[in-house]
């Protein structure tokens, strides 16, 4: 791995991405610690405290995570590119039910480039939605986290402007990433914040004082989360499509075998951020209104917190499944080519057979992401130290390393370099 590492600083085109890259992020983890304009920093951060006690607190600190500590430091940086990664979401959802977006998708690069647009015009509302509710909310529950002599009214104004344009420089500088980088710009973006987190989970646990049986469960834990995510990552069901042969004049057509690709875990991390979404509402709520009986019974980390939660998870996993993969259209295109499964006939039969197929797969997928969702309260029940959303960021952060060392590999092969393993290669996804 060493040694492919070397190569590819001696590729000058990959060298120059690889440095771009690093530099863009030094500026992200640079902006992590430049304040909202008018924000008493010492008393937000034992509002931060404070919050993070209670069942509202846990949707804080959940956020965070994915900010990289911006909310902690309430910085320019505090919605991260979430607004965008929402307004992505909600898009592709609304694609499946509103023709004129899907057909705006099959219409190649330039309808991509018209649903990119659109995606940004709702990340810019999403944004200042989303920026004016956590600053007003905020602003009221703790009047003192405004510095002495401003305005709350004001404050809040500029804190939804500052992390507006925060979000929008985030996209503008993702936008380098992709064209001048390695990688997909917005992924490495999530990805840096995530791994910055680290650090503090370790701390956590160095605090948390281990016995011996406490760290080897820890240890075996990070090992086979690791090993299982990137396993099912690369996973994928492969149907066998069949083009049949046929012959116009001298020249001979078709007889060519492929397949269509099944991923076990289709949705990757949004069912789990759906259902964590869905189930803090009712929490954050409660804590609020201060009703004791409904925060004990949907706090995190009770007994019905955690059944709906892996309840949630299954059901977003299936639905999101549904979504993206049209068995109806995928046959259809598959019969409009010429193409056929081996031993299933055209048409209705394939349709059945292709939907029998996603709905197996996707049933390991669900399976695995309830495991995913559900193994920090495992951890912590065991161990006894917090852990906020553990599996979820291995799968993120592997999901995107896996996506970074396919790139730099692809530049490897091509100039004859040794990959980063020496039998075969990476699998692309």
């Amino acid at each position: 791995m060493w040694k492919a590492l070397q190569n590819a600083f001696r590729i000058p085109e990959l060298r120059d991405r690889i440095l771009f890259t690093i530099a863009t992020l030094i500026v992200f983890r640079l902006g992590i610690y430049i304040p909202i304009p008018g924000i008493n920093i010492q008393a937000w951060g034992e509002a931060f405290k404070r919050f993070g006690e209670t069942a509202a607190g846990g949707i804080l600190s959940f956020y965070d995570v994915f900010t990289g500590g911006a909310l902690e430091n309430f910085s320019i940086f505090a919605m991260s590119v979430t607004p965008y990664i929402n307004a992505s979401i909600v898009l592709q959802l609304l694609s499946s039910v509103i023709p004129k977006l899907r057909d705006m998708l099959r219409e190649g690069e330039e309808g991509r480039k018209k649903f990119a647009q659109y995606t940004r015009n709702l990340t810019v509302l999403l944004g200042a939605f989303q920026s004016f509710i956590v600053s007003f909310s905020l602003v009221r529950q703790n009047p003192d986290i405004v510095s002495y002599g401003i305005n709350p009214f004001a404050f809040v104004m500029i804190s939804t402007v500052s992390m507006l344009a925060g979000t929008m420089f985030l996209l503008w500088l993702g936008d380098r990433i992709t064209e001048k980088g390695i990688g997909n710009g917005i992924s490495i973006l999530i990805f840096a914040g995530i791994v910055a987190r680290y650090p503090n989970y370790f701390a956590r646990i160095l605090l948390g004082r281990l016995n011996i049986f406490g760290w080897i469960f820890l240890v075996a834990i990070a090992l086979v989360t690791v090993a299982g995510v990137i396993y099912v990552q690369q996973a994928e069901r492969r149907i066998t499509i069949q083009y049949a042969t046929r012959v116009t004049g001298r020249r001979v057509y078709g007889g060519a075998s492929t397949y269509i690709p099944v991923k076990v875990n289709q949705g990757g991390v949004i069912p789990i951020i759906f259902a964590s979404a869905i189930l803090m509402i009712p929490a954050a709520i409660a804590q609020m209104a201060n009703w004791d009986f409904l925060r004990r019974l949907l706090g995190p980390g009770s007994a019905m917190y955690i059944i709906l939660y892996g309840v949630l998870v299954f059901f977003f996993t299936y639905f999101y499944s549904v979504v993206v993969f049209d068995p109806h259209d995928v046959s259809e295109n598959v019969r409009k080519y010429g193409g056929f499964i081996p031993g299933i006939r055209p048409g209705k039969p394939t349709e059945e057979y292709i939907q029998k197929i996603v709905n197996r797969v996707t049933f390991m997928g669900a399976v695995f992401l309830v495991v995913i969702a559900l193994l920090p309260h495992l951890v912590e029940g065991v161990t006894k130290v917090d852990i906020v959303i553990g599996g979820t960021s291995t799968l993120i952060a592997v999901g995107v390393a896996l996506d970074v060392l396919q790139q730099m590999e692809a530049h490897l092969i091509m100039r004859h370099y040794e990959g980063f393993i020496k039998k075969g290669r990476i699998k692309g996804r």
